[in-house]
């Protein structure tokens, strides 16, 4: 019979690896940034700089990290992008010119997005060629609502919430997309999305010293399985904090 010592064994706890946003305090309050080749889902009303955060992710990753990504928008055209982003001094174009950021601005035709035969494979291949042309690492969708706005089955929007979100993982990318909570409090319109994210971000708005923010409440909830811990935390932006 094998003699045993009585000890218990330690075991180090795996690290989550993670992909830094560059936004000053954020990476430090999430213990360095997003979870890497998985999908953050960023929560909030109309206003509180989800696509901002998305975008500063996105440009921190071109220009600090040498992650190329690609920026998904079923809202804003790519000249409403770069208008927005001249106005901060931020040269999307020459980012864009140097293959390290791809704009996709996707116009949804009624019928790809209604009724039961939901097509989403227009999606999939835009997407994958963008990723596949500049060997992008980082991936926003801006934002889900836009996306699945027209579907009204909710057995076929959870199977298709779910296909995008593993064909995404499956993809190997960090993955950042934006929605709006609930009316019931949920941090999503559809009350899945949250339940299928590694990471949940939620961005709100407050009046302080007499200026107008937006702080999100980042909660880091990831399953066991998944290698993480809960993060519960406030962190106020202004809008500087990745220049």
């Amino acid at each position: 019979m094998p003699k045993t010592s009585g000890k218990t064994k330690t075991v180090k706890p795996h690290k989550l690896a993670k992909c830094p946003t560059g936004i000053v305090g954020f990476d430090e309050l999430t213990d360095g940034g997003l979870p890497k080749n998985n999908i953050t889902l960023i929560s909030g009303g109309p206003g509180t700089g989800k696509t901002l955060f998305g975008l500063d992710f996105m440009i921190n990753g071109a220009l600090k990290y040498n992650e190329p990504g690609v920026f998904m928008s079923f809202e804003e055209t790519n000249e409403e992008l770069h208008r927005d982003f001249a106005s901060l001094n931020l040269d999307l174009k020459s980012l864009v010119s140097k293959k390290k950021i791809v704009l996709e601005h996707v116009v949804l035709e009624r019928r790809d997005i209604q009724g039961p035969d939901l097509n989403l494979e227009g999606i999939f291949v835009r997407l994958e060629h963008a990723i596949d042309s500049i060997g992008a690492k980082r991936v926003v969708l801006d934002s889900i609502e836009s996306l699945f706005a027209g579907l009204t089955d909710q057995g076929i929007l959870r199977l298709e919430i779910k296909r995008l979100f593993r064909w995404l993982k499956d993809k190997r990318v960090t993955a950042f997309i934006t929605g709006e909570p609930g009316p019931d409090g949920s941090f999503s319109r559809h009350g899945l999305e949250e339940y299928i994210s590694d990471c949940i971000i939620f961005l709100d708005n407050r009046v302080g010293q007499n200026e107008r923010t937006g702080p999100p409440d980042t909660h880091r909830r990831t399953n066991p399985e998944r290698g993480g811990a809960v993060l519960r935390g406030r962190l106020p932006l202004d809008g500087s904090n990745s220049r």
